[in-house]
This record gives structure tokens, C-alpha cells and sequence, in this order.
């Protein structure tokens, strides 16, 4: 006999959010084939409190009034999924929403005015789902039910292609992260002196500061995005080593992984966990180091395919979208017959 459909009303930050694409959206058609209709609530007028001091107190008060009818419609649900907070930094109204309560969380928030917001939502929780090891022993602090579930690669985004015949080093994010590519311009110009007709690919909503590298830059876009990692030999992931990065959740790595590009990345949290389960790139934290990784893989063209090979599969195997969909339905259903 067919399980009877569960309803899900998931508050996230909106279109605008990224991580609500991959961490709520882009489940909406899995879990539906599992019988889960799972109905997402953004703000109108985004997450995230516009720079201009004078303009908070009225964008606080309009997001809020804007998640009424919200919360009103969500009582209609059988479970509430609360990804992060309803307004950042802040608990505000995850209080009235329909219990039980499940919080999503894929970045350090708990970090955030020591920790005010993040432990009233681990108190409301009946269930605290988070993207790695490092943030699950931070959230149990305040909630023993913790379950890790990492962001999900859509594997079916990305093509397959033959790596290209020029060599181009990549690198894919929000201009927010930018900084940590930008202190990589010594390797990178080492790099570029080593391999005369290497490309610096960028995909960001800005372009970054490397004057004087041969940089190709790519407005973000989901079409460019699909489109821009078939272009590159090796993507890019460099990080500082602080606790805001460990609570990263590897997601750039596991894309890159997703096309068959072999990576290198900074050995920060979840990264070194990634790296542990494939020989799928290198781990690099000096410049001479991000050199020499770079440098190997690009002057061996079948060790590349090897190592994009094998971590392609583990993200088909360990992260891709297929994989982790039953268990987050299994989670959803456990907690409303809990």
C-alpha cells in the first residue's frame, strides 16, 4: 500500500538564497515522487538586510509582516522545515510555525551573536539536519537529534565532456568568496608562467582582482554556470582555516567532482573528509603548494581524467541528488510518526 502524502512547508531565504536552491529546491520533483509535496516560502524582499543603516528597521518590519499569511498556510502542512533562519542572524517567528520543526542548516550561523539565534532554534527543533561533521557536534550542544545530511549535486546538471585541449584553471562562486581566489594570485601567476597558454576562468557576479593573469571571466547564471564547467581542467577551492570555513559544506569541491574535473582545494572541514574517500584532486595550503598541485595535474592529462573519473563517481555514489533524496524523505516521515 502506497504511503499517504506528506505535506512540507519549507521557510528559506528565497530565490535569491542560493543555498535554498540546493539544500530545499532542488528537491521539490524527488520528493514528490516519493509522495512528499514539499511547498517552499521565501521573502519578497530578500534574506538579508539591505547595507544602508536607516533602511533595516522598515526591511525587518515588511519581511516579517510578509511571513504572516505564510505561517498561516504552513499550519495547513504536516511537518515545517525551517532552512536557517526566517530573518539572518535573528529568531524571530519560527515559534508559531506548524510543529514539528525540522532546521536545515549549511553554514556556521551558530557563530552569529554567540549563538542566541542558533540555540532557540535548536530548542523549537524536533529534528536538526546539517550539511557536515563539523557543524552536527556544534548544533548538538543545544539538540542530541542531529542528523548529517550533505548539500546534493544534481548530477544530471553537468556534462560529461572530454577535457579541453587548452588548460584552464577555474574557479566558481559568489563574489562574497572572492577573496580567498584573490590570495591565490602568486600561485596563479606561477602558474600562468609555467603554462603560457593557461586561462584563469571565473564565475561570479563580479569579476575578481587578478590584474595581470589571463583571466576569462563569466557572469553567473545557471545556464553559464552548467555551460562553465565543461570548460575547465581543474577547479578551485581555496579557503582560510576558521571556523566559519570549516562550517562549509564542500559544495564548490563536489560540482567540480559532478563534471569529472579534478580539484584542488584547501584541507578546511569538510574538504579534507572529501578528499579522504577518492583521489579526486590534492589538498594545498601554501602557494608553493597550490603551485605544485596545479602544475601536476595539468602536466599529466591522463592522471586528470583519472582523478576527475573517481570523484565523479563518488559524488554519483555518496552526494548526488538520487542518493540523498530517500534520505531526507526518510528523515521528514521519521519526525511526524516520532
Amino acid at each position: 500500500m502506497a504511503s499517504a502524502t506528506m505535506r512540507v512547508a519549507a521557510f528559506t531565504g528565497g530565490v535569491k538564497a542560493p543555498s535554498a536552491r540546493f539544500r530545499v529546491r532542488q528537491y521539490i520533483a524527488p520528493l514528490a515522487r516519493e509522495q512528499v509535496e514539499l511547498v517552499e516560502f521565501g521573502p519578497g524582499l530578500g534574506s538579508y538586510p539591505p547595507p544602508q543603516q536607516w533602511k533595516r528597521p522598515g526591511w525587518l518590519l515588511g519581511s516579517l509582516a510578509q511571513r504572516l499569511p505564510q505561517l498561516a498556510a504552513g499550519w495547513a502542512s504536516d511537518v515545517t522545515l525551517l532552512h536557517r533562519e526566517m530573518i539572518s542572524t535573528l529568531y524571530t517567528l519560527e515559534g508559531l510555525t506548524h510543529p514539528p520543526r525540522v532546521i536545515d542548516v549549511d553554514d556556521a550561523i551558530h557563530l552569529f551573536r554567540n549563538g542566541w539565534a542558533a540555540k532557540r532554534l535548536a530548542n523549537r527543533a524536533d529534528l536538526v539536519i546539517v550539511g557536515n561533521n563539523w557543524l552536527a557536534e556544534a548544533w548538538r550542544r543545544w539538540n542530541r537529534n542531529v542528523e548529517v545530511l550533505p548539500t546534493a549535486v544534481d548530477t544530471s546538471f553537468y556534462n560529461l565532456t572530454a577535457l579541453p585541449e587548452r588548460p584552464c584553471v577555474g574557479w566558481i562562486g559568489s563574489f562574497g568568496n572572492l577573496r580567498y581566489l584573490e590570495r591565490l594570485a602568486p600561485a596563479l601567476t606561477m602558474v600562468a608562467r609555467r603554462f603560457p597558454h593557461v586561462v584563469i576562468a571565473v564565475c561570479s557576479e563580479q569579476r575578481p582582482r587578478l590584474d595581470g593573469l589571463p583571466v576569462r571571466f563569466v557572469p553567473w547564471s545557471v545556464a553559464a554556470e552548467q555551460e562553465f564547467f565543461a570548460t575547465l581542467t581543474i577547479g578551485l577551492m581555496p579557503l582560510d582555516d576558521g571556523p566559519w570555513e570549516r562550517g562549509k559544506c564542500s559544495y564548490k569541491m563536489l560540482q567540480y567532482m559532478a563534471a569529472g574535473r579534478p580539484c584542488v582545494v584547501s584541507p578546511v572541514g569538510m574538504n579534507n573528509d572529501v578528499l579522504a574517500q577518492a583521489e579526486c584532486g590534492f589538498a594545498a595550503t601554501t602557494q608553493a603548494e597550490w603551485v605544485g598541485a596545479i602544475s601536476q595535474i595539468l602536466d599529466d592529462r591522463a592522471a586528470a581524467e583519472q582523478l576527475g573519473a573517481a570523484g565523479r563517481a563518488l559524488v554519483h555514489s555518496q552526494y548526488s541528488l538520487s542518493a540523498l533524496a530517500p534520505r531526507l524523505v526518510r528523515l521528514l516521515r521519521g519526525v511526524v510518526r516520532s
